[in-house]
């Protein structure tokens, strides 16, 4: 198990990304069309480093749902190769054939 402190960071930086994404995005649009003054998108990209650091999407960690465990990450199951092997084997993962030759 990770630690409950690394979890619950990474819990909040999810949180304070879904809070200021839409603004992040019109000031990303913004400093970056070429059409717009040098001026406009000079403050936009200000504005833009103004905004908590841990607001960027980049910042959060997959993390497994099951154990907080940061590497070994499936995107699709959103779990840990360890923890998908151990409920596979118990029969909890629909679709999911242990193989053995």
């Amino acid at each position: 198990m990770a630690k409950v402190s690394a979890v619950e960071r990474n819990l909040k930086r999810q949180r304070l990304v879904a809070k200021y994404a839409a603004k992040r995005a019109l000031l990303k649009d913004t400093a970056r069309d070429k059409d717009l003054p040098v001026e406009e998108r000079f403050a936009a990209q200000l504005k833009l480093a103004a905004l908590p650091r841990n607001s960027a999407a980049n910042r959060v960690r997959n993390r497994c749902l099951v154990t907080g465990r940061p590497r070994g990450y499936y995107r699709k199951m959103k779990m840990s190769r360890i923890a998908l092997r151990d409920l596979g084997s118990i029969g909890l993962v629909p679709g999911l054939v242990k193989s053995s030759w």
